[in-house]
């Protein structure tokens, strides 16, 4: 007997890969056995302060579940990055046979057993209740504080990150921020500062990847984890990877004016990693949402010196209002995405930079990153109809 905490894709691909499987939510958890030894598989966006994760036995994910059949394995975590360097690694290693699911796209029970390599973006949620899985190589992209209100400190959050460490034995490969050289594992590590450290150890030449930050070093980590399996570094296949929609996407206007799509940006290191590049243009900045909590001002003190201008949205407005205030940055204060774009456009020319990077999740105001890109670039292009 097989029980399983929530109702989403995660448990519904349990339900339809094994037998004798039954879905609780906390609508009907009161039928829930208490005293039951079964497994209980935790879906990974329920937090470890639910009520029906404090009353449950034997909890472990699915991951567990299911890894006594789980083929060589490539784990990706991290706070920015991990989807976009799981597909890359797919994109390097499909002709290998390799699938690729987890967080983005197929759930692992319902993954190719029978395929040579499972490419996994696994997230900190499942990490938490994981018990025995873990990876054969590990790639770890940096860590920035994020989901603070589900772990409840950073501590935990980078704890449940370098939770797959404990468990990786002997002729496995971890490659992990230079942070954590210390944290003890069996496994190999491979530690980074930066892209440079990366190309150095791997013997990667930097000018011959199109990529620039903060898609550069997904690029570099997908390049080394083919080199480390099959010792071959594919530059003309990673640079004909295309990156997902709403990732420091550049596109025009009718006036020739450059804006950037970067919705996917729910945090403030994404953030910060997508101004990277433009930091000595003049930036209009669309900023706000539900920021989980997180601590703003690592953004602020990052961008104190730009030529910077913020537009305030979203359900934080206010307190990005404060920092503005603070740090004497200007701010206009928004409230909804629409006015945003339409009071940049009364200023932005073929000299400047409009950017929709919100260093915040979208769900205060849409359904997800993706409806609010599609919604900010549907706002650009009107503007040509005024």
């Amino acid at each position: 007997m097989i029980r399983v905490l929530g109702k989403g894709l995660t448990a519904q691909a349990i339900k339809k890969s094994f037998e004798n499987v039954t879905l609780y939510d906390d609508s009907d958890f009161n039928s829930y056995d208490l005293d039951s030894k079964d497994i209980t598989i935790v879906s990974p966006g329920i937090p470890p302060y639910n009520n029906m994760v404090k009353n449950a036995n034997n909890i472990q994910s699915d991951y567990d579940l299911i890894y006594e059949n789980m083929p060589f394995s490539i784990w990706i975590s991290g706070t920015n990055g991990k989807t976009t360097t799981t597909q890359m690694i797919q994109h390097l290693l499909k002709d290998k046979g390799s699938v690729c699911g987890g967080n983005i796209g197929t759930p692992v029970t319902l993954l190719d057993k029978k395929a040579p390599i499972w490419i996994l973006e696994t997230s900190s949620f499942t990490f938490h209740y994981i018990k025995r899985a873990k990876p054969n190589l590990y790639i770890l992209l940096p860590i920035s504080e994020d989901h603070i209100s589900w772990h409840g400190s950073f501590e935990e959050y980078k704890r449940a990150k370098l939770k797959p460490l404990d468990m990786m034995g002997e002729g496995e490969i971890a490659i992990i921020p230079e942070e954590f050289k210390d944290y003890p594992t069996s496994a190999m590590k491979i530690t980074y500062k930066n892209s440079d450290d990366l190309c150095e150890f791997f013997n990667i030449e930097k000018s011959s990847i199109k990529f620039k930050e903060p898609f550069l070093i997904d690029a570099i980590l997908s390049l080394a984890a083919k080199k480390i399996l099959f010792d071959e570094i594919d530059y003309e296949n990673i640079n004909s990877f295309k990156v997902d929609k709403h990732k420091v996407e550049e596109f025009k206007d009718i006036d020739n004016r450059l804006w950037i799509d970067d919705s996917k940006a729910t945090n403030v290191d994404a953030t910060i990693k997508a101004l990277e590049s433009y930091k000595d243009k003049k930036i209009f900045l669309i900023l706000g949402g539900d920021d989980k909590g997180a601590d703003l001002k690592p953004l602020f003190d990052y961008i104190k010196a730009f030529d910077i201008e913020i537009f305030a949205i979203g359900s934080n407005e206010d307190r990005i209002y404060q920092f503005c205030k603070e740090y004497n940055i200007k701010i206009s204060k928004c409230s909804i995405l629409e006015k945003a774009v339409k009071r940049i456009a009364q200023k932005h020319d073929k000299n400047s930079l409009a950017v929709l990077s919100p260093a915040a999740a979208s769900l205060d105001q849409y359904s997800s990153y993706k409806q609010r890109g599609e919604e900010f670039k549907k706002f650009v292009s009107s503007l040509s109809l005024n």
